[in-house]
């Protein structure tokens, strides 16, 4: 049974204490700190998760959604009392803190459990947006991407903004920060795989001019919102050999900017039901088109699968 507290100040509570601050406390280090879970869907994905779920706290009768392990701590407080506590007006009724785990070993995260099997990476660079973060992480497991390598600058995947709009689905998705940016993308070529940038130039390759099937290890480089990928990914060496090459001997393939984002997603997709899921996804415009690039590319990329 859940323990009532009416205290904000009660110690039991304190990973939640001010929550609307940022992504941390003043005096904390950036990517440290418990991670933070919102909502009955996130939680559960959560206690299925490696992570190590430290408490739980929610309104009262909140928490009887959960099927919560014995040993984990479970609190209750009054509405009023979890909002002062929290710093704002909690919709979804129920918190889970969380021991964070480190990112994953960069040559780890390009080998994978088999170095001979196929595999998808989203590699994400300025995406300094958390929400726009999670919405790609939650795109990227719906569509069988296998991880996410970050440039320094990436918002941390888990800080709560972020896990709250991947609805918890980035605490399954492994994920890196190369240090050595952009110079480290060499690695990627190194380790086998195919590299897509993603871009708005006018000059690009079209998607639908590479082929995965002659490659079954890719990386599709996406870039922040309005600017895409900067010039230098497409002029970086890295096409593994006897992979596609963009034309004048660039290195990665990238699509077209597509001619309006009213267009309907169905135009691009061959179902429905795709499209719902790409709209869906999207907390907001900004990552609605981030996710929904991602979303078009893993299309094409997993065919060969």
């Amino acid at each position: 049974m859940p323990e009532p507290i009416s205290d904000v100040a009660d110690p039991r509570v304190a990973d939640f204490r001010d929550l609307h601050a940022g992504d941390r406390p003043a005096g904390r280090e950036r990517g440290t700190g418990p991670v933070i879970v919102e909502g009955v869907p996130a939680v559960q994905r959560l206690l299925a998760s490696p992570y190590r779920v430290r408490a739980v706290l929610g309104v009262p009768g909140r928490l009887a959604d959960l099927d919560l392990p014995g040993d984990v701590p479970a609190y209750e407080m009054d509405k009023w009392a979890l909002s002062e506590l929290i710093g704002f007006r909690l919709t979804r009724g129920v918190l889970a803190s969380a021991d964070r785990r480190p990112p994953a070993d960069v040559g780890e995260l390009l080998a994978g459990p088999d170095p001979a099997a196929p595999r998808r990476l989203a590699v994400l660079e300025a995406l300094n947006d958390a929400e726009n973060l999670g919405s790609i992480a939650r795109s990227a497991v719906a569509l069988g991407i296998d991880g996410l390598l970050l440039d320094p600058r990436c918002a941390d995947p888990l800080y709560r903004r972020a896990v709250r709009v991947s609805m918890g689905h980035v605490l399954a998705l492994p994920f890196a920060v190369l240090p050595d940016w952009p110079g480290g993308l060499s690695r990627l070529s190194e380790a086998g795989y195919l590299t897509v940038a993603l871009t708005p130039a006018p000059d690009a390759v079209d998607l639908t001019e590479v082929d995965p099937r002659t490659h079954p290890r890719t990386a599709v480089l996406l870039g922040a919102e309005g600017p895409g990928s900067p010039p230098r990914h497409r002029r970086r060496p890295g096409c593994a050999p006897g992979s596609p090459c963009a034309p004048a001997s660039t290195p990665s393939a990238s699509p077209r900017r597509r001619p309006s984002r009213s267009r309907p997603c169905a135009d691009y997709w061959r179902s429905d039901q795709r499209a719902r899921m790409a709209r869906a996804s999207s907390a907001r415009e900004g990552s609605h088109m981030t996710s929904y690039r991602l979303a078009v590319t893993c299309e094409t990329l997993v065919k060969s699968r």
